[in-house]
Formats: structure tokens, sequence, C-alpha cells
């Protein structure tokens, strides 16, 4: 292995590495040199037939066991999207000399936020519906709606890709189930994570209120950017924008510094 930074790419409920979609690509001409890595949790992609865990601390050692079967040694550079964000955070807990540095993108954890700004209340009843009774199609299209902004007119290309990867992939409603547990009952631990951590997300996230991600950079004082146009699913709706902002976070120069600049705000 080189000595190139690798960076573990940390999906959230019910997705998979291939819903990252171009971002990996994205974020490589962005970070050159950079090692990118996908894993999948238990229960969903090439994952599915696995139980999902109940156990955000579960979720941590599926993860690192993975990576130490492939030969990926650490030290890890996390980017992480709501559940998986809540996974980065208890690595960094649990295993600090094995991170490098977190992103944490549209996360929400107690305490710092209360259960409906967490999960928005508007979207109980419709999330429900599609977790017990809901077919594939519908489900995927609900997701697309809640979680992007730039495609939550619809968009069918995309949805017949996603729903693709969901016939072949199936993550049954058990596993949704335990992976919302998982979220739901997860609680950030007392102290900040000891390494570099920037917090990102999208203004009109109409999963997740962005509050949660201003309130986690506050109490931690990490760096916070707030992209006043996008939703959940941030590097879908502007991946460039994530990819060169993370860049930039970092200290690499990028030809995109003043487009970029335009696009966002502080925390605060």
């Amino acid at each position: 292995m080189s000595d190139a930074p690798t960076w573990i790419l940390l999906r959230g409920l019910m997705r998979e590495q291939r819903h990252w979609g171009s971002f990996p690509a994205t974020l490589a001409r962005a970070l050159p040199g950079a090692h990118i890595v996908t894993p999948d949790f238990p229960g969903n992609g090439g994952r599915h037939a696995q139980d999902s865990a109940t156990r955000v601390a579960d979720m941590v050692e599926a993860c690192r066991q993975e990576l130490q079967a492939r030969g990926i040694p650490a030290p890890y550079h996390l980017l992480a999207l709501s559940l998986g964000g809540m996974v980065a955070v208890e690595w960094a807990h649990r295993y600090p000399q094995e991170i490098a540095r977190c992103v944490l993108i549209n996360t929400s954890m107690r305490p710092y936020s209360p259960f409906y700004r967490r999960l928005r209340w508007q979207n109980y009843g419709a999330l429900l519906r599609q977790l017990l009774l809901g077919d594939a199609g519908s489900q995927e299209s609900l997701i697309l709606r809640l979680t992007s902004q730039r495609h939550a007119g619809g968009n069918p290309a995309l949805l017949a890709c996603w729903l693709s990867f969901q016939q072949q992939y199936p993550v049954s409603r058990r596993n949704a189930l335990r992976q919302l547990l998982s979220a739901a009952r997860y609680r950030a631990p007392d102290s900040r994570p000891a390494m570099p951590v920037l917090v990102m997300a999208g203004a009109l996230d109409r999963l997740v209120d962005h509050r949660c991600s201003q309130r986690l950079a506050r109490a931690w004082q990490a760096d916070c950017l707030i992209h006043g146009d996008a939703g959940h699913d941030l590097p879908l709706d502007e991946g460039q924008w994530v990819a060169q902002s993370v860049a930039r976070w970092l200290g690499v120069a990028t030809a995109e510094h003043d487009k970029t600049n335009t696009a966002r705000s502080s925390c605060k």
C-alpha cells in the first residue's frame, strides 16, 4: 500500500456504495493521489443478505473488519453521510489512532438535537408506510424526493438506476428497521473527536433539519459549511462543491476556489 491518504466513504440508511454515483471520481480529482474506498454496511449492497446491525458500534466493527480483510491499513480519512456520520463519530471515539480526520455531511445525533429535527416529523407517516407497505419503485421515489433538492421533481434515469440496485441487492424491511433502530438509539460521546472535523449540510434538507449540523458544529467548535440550495444527499446535489470544499479545507489549491466560495456560508 502506498503512502497516499485513504478516504473511506460511508453512506446512510438503506444506501449502498453505488448510490455515491460519480462522487468518488469527483473527490479523487479534487484530491490527487487519494485512495477512495466505499464499503457497504451489513444489510446493504453486496452485503444485503447479512443482518444489519442494531447498534452503531457494531457498524464500526463491520467496517473495520472489512478494511482489514482487504489489506487497507489505517489511518483513514472519513467522509460520511447521515447514518454514516454516526458511524464515523463512533469510530473516531473508539479508535482515534485509526482516524486522521472526519467530514460529516447532514448528520444528526443525540444529545445535540431533538428527535423531531433529527428526522423531520412531517415525514414519519410517509416513511413508515413505505417501510411497511410500499413497493420498491414507490420507496425509491420517496427517498429521492426527500433526499435531493436538485432532483426533487423527478429524474427517471436516476430512479431506474436506483431501482436496479434494489432489485439486484434488495434491502429487506427487517434490515431497514434495524438500521433505523441503530440511528434512533445512537448517542454521541460526551467529548468531540480528537482529530479535525468538518461539518457540512444542505440548507434545503427535507429529511433532517440542517440545524442539527449547525448545533453539532457549534458544540464541537468544528469547521462548518452550509450549502444554501442543496438537500440531504449533498454529494448527489452538489458533488463538485463538496469535493472542492473538502480539498480547500485540506489546504489543497483548486481551480474552483472563487466559484465554490460563492455557494457556501458558515454555520454561525
